[in-house]
């Protein structure tokens, strides 16, 4: 999985957050994507929701935290999240996306193979934000890895495949934005009438399928 930035020597901290939740604050994206899978593997009762983030997890409580749930949170080693083959979502694209060629520039590959290493890796949900149903894709190597458009556009269509940083995503809904477009789905990722309305949920396998069939 590609890895974000580390702070050497980082440890976790816990810190409150309002009356009824807490903040962990993780050492990197890895060690919240794994301390995420152990806290759904190891439950705690007081805790009733877990928010991810890039590099923390926001905890809704019921109560307090019992000093063994602490240590847990501070101390428990980060479990990598388990893969299962058979729960992948997969987003069919057609890769046409007005930023393709520059995506290929700066990745100094051919538009074909930045599909290719698109398409040829699976990538995880980290967490969710942005706008509703709006996901935040960790893939397994860094070769994508471009930053964000110098301009963002002030209209993006709903369904547009995008990438940013180490991100990839799909923008759920028309609006504003800047990551790197390099193609679109019809696919819904946010419907009310579904449940959940977001389709993609932390911890959640995707794989991009090339719709033209292209390598």
């Amino acid at each position: 999985m590609a890895q974000p930035d580390r702070a050497p020597g980082h440890r976790r901290r816990l810190l409150p957050y309002g009356d009824s939740a807490a903040l962990v604050e993780c050492a990197d994206l890895a060690d919240a994507l794994g301390l995420h899978a152990t806290l759904r593997s190891r439950r705690c009762p007081e805790i009733v929701e877990i928010v991810p983030g890039a590099r923390s997890l926001l905890l809704r409580l019921s109560g307090p935290l019992t000093p063994a749930s602490q240590s847990l949170l501070l101390e428990a080693p980060a479990a990598a999240p388990a893969a299962d083959p058979t729960e992948v979502v997969v987003i069919e694209t057609s890769y046409d996306g007005e930023d393709l060629a520059e995506v290929a520039r700066l990745s100094r590959m051919t538009p074909a193979a930045v599909v290719a290493a698109h398409t040829g890796q699976l990538w995880t949900v980290a967490f969710c934000g942005f706008a509703p149903g709006f996901a935040y894709l960790v893939g397994e190597h860094d070769r994508l890895r471009v930053p964000r458009r110098t301009t963002p556009r002030t209209r993006v269509p709903p369904g547009a495949v995008g990438l940013a940083d180490h991100w990839s995503g799909v923008y759920p809904r028309e609006g504003p934005g800047g990551w790197q477009l390099i193609g679109r789905t019809d696919l819904a990722l946010w419907d009310l009438d579904r449940s959940p309305a977001a389709l993609l949920q932390p911890g959640t396998r995707v794989r991009f399928s090339d719709r033209a069939g292209a390598p």
